[in-house]
């Protein structure tokens, strides 16, 4: 059973207590957050454990990079879902299709924003880039295609799919009626309009994945061919992207899927268990795929790698780094068994099992993350200097923390004036 539009005005505009007290957590955390960047806006970069390479013994890249990488990677899944419910037909998907679109909307704004508190003067750096920017440059690929571009087109394929709804939200009498009418723009869901709909979706869906290959391939690619730091050049850089995006988005898709399924009144309804089914079966042979990707880079660099590169590995195997990325493959090996044994074995805690390794996936996404970029600049350096060090301060730790609750607060404000759940048909 789904809920008809007329049902959801019982969810939509009316929060509860405990729908209140969570905008208030989350705004406090976002305060906390702005403040924490009013410090490093004002004070600079000194405020952070950002230091030069080599000569201050740091690290330029830090936790802001990471998280760059980060909220792309969990972009990636959204649209990626979304495209391919839409293009194969995926019905068994069709019911989280919305909320995986808003995931990537949301996930880049906290990019973007990202790459704001990383420049340190934003309005230089935006300024500079039209400037100085040369096209041919991964960096300037990062800034367009990836956060600009991408973002656009899921704009775009976010406003076509929610014109139905919207449509049929504006036929009953509530304080959001013009909201859904300037959403709706005029669709009145007839025959001839939803299949006008229906090719354009599908073609822009289309669009979009040769879009998004692109855009995560390009942000590999800024590490993946600089070939003076050790630990960054690598084919298989690009398509690790690729691969450990999908793990991210998937994971966190789920998690989301599930608090709906729990929070919403029907959600338990219009979110089956064959969902989670489908997003774990999808999770493990990425899991699967990325664990090679691992084991086959680490054997080459070891066996046959030059000695910086050798140094920057072993820090991972067994130095300073080891117990984050022991952990963080430790949680993909677990994610996987418990994949694994939940769908194929038992064949029940499905929901359960996609969940817990959703939060540990994305757990070992980002401390891959942070493996990328901090140790091929604290170990193994080409010229003359000794081993550095780079610590993240309070007001890093701050600002990521206010950048999810912003992507939390955006996500639960929205649910209150549309649904993420697509509606049934009306009969009229």
């Amino acid at each position: 059973m789904v809920t008809r539009a007329k049902d959801r005005f019982q969810v939509i505009g009316h929060p509860s207590i405990g729908f209140y007290g969570l905008v208030t957590v989350l705004l406090a955390v976002f305060g906390w957050g702005i403040y924490a960047y009013y410090r490093e806006f004002t004070e600079g970069m000194a405020q952070t454990g950002l230091r030069d390479i080599g000569t201050m013994g740091g690290a330029t890249w830090g936790l802001y990079v990471a998280f760059i990488i980060y909220f792309v990677g969990v972009s990636f899944a959204g649209i990626t879902t979304a495209a391919l419910v839409r293009m194969l037909n995926l019905r068994q998907l069709r019911p989280i299709s919305r909320i995986a679109e808003l995931l990537t909307i949301i996930a880049l704004i906290l990019a973007a924003c990202s790459v704001l508190v990383d420049l340190g003067q934003p309005l230089r750096g935006i300024v500079n880039l039209f400037r100085y920017a040369r096209p041919q440059s991964p960096f300037f690929g990062t800034f367009t295609l990836v956060i600009s571009g991408y973002l656009f087109a899921s704009l775009v394929y976010f406003y076509l799919d929610g014109r139905r709804d919207a449509a049929l939200l504006a036929r009953y009498p509530s304080r959001l009626r013009w909201f859904y009418r300037l959403w709706a723009a005029g669709y009145r869901h007839t025959p001839a309009e939803r299949r006008r709909h229906e090719i354009a979706s599908f073609w822009l869906a289309i669009a979009i994945l040769p879009l998004l290959v692109t855009a995560h391939s390009t942000l590999g690619f800024v590490f993946g061919i600089q070939s003076g730091r050790p630990g960054w050049f690598s084919a298989l850089q690009a398509p690790g992207f690729v691969v450990m995006a999908g793990i991210s988005g998937l994971g966190l898709l789920a998690v989301i899927a599930a608090v709906i399924r729990v929070t919403s009144g029907a959600g338990k309804q219009v979110i089956p268990e064959d969902v989670f089914r489908y997003l774990g079966i999808f999770l493990a042979g990425l899991i699967l795929t990325y664990l090679y990707f691992t084991v086959a880079e680490l054997l080459t660099i070891m066996y046959a790698g030059p000695r910086h590169d050798v140094e920057t590995t072993w820090a991972l195997l067994a130095g300073e780094y080891a117990w984050m990325f022991w952990g963080s493959v430790g949680s993909l090996v677990f994610s996987l068994i418990l994949l694994a044994g939940s769908i194929f074995v038992l064949r029940r805690h499905i929901i359960g099992s996609a969940v817990v390794s959703g939060l540990l996936v994305n757990l070992a996404a980002i401390g891959k993350r942070f493996l990328i970029v901090v140790p091929s600049q604290t170990v193994g350096p080409l010229l003359p200097y000794g081993a550095g060090h780079y610590a993240p301060t309070w007001v890093e730790y701050s600002i990521v923390l206010g950048l999810f609750a912003l992507g939390t607060l955006m996500f639960a404000l929205f649910s209150r004036i549309f649904p993420l759940i697509e509606l049934a048909e009306e009969v009229e």
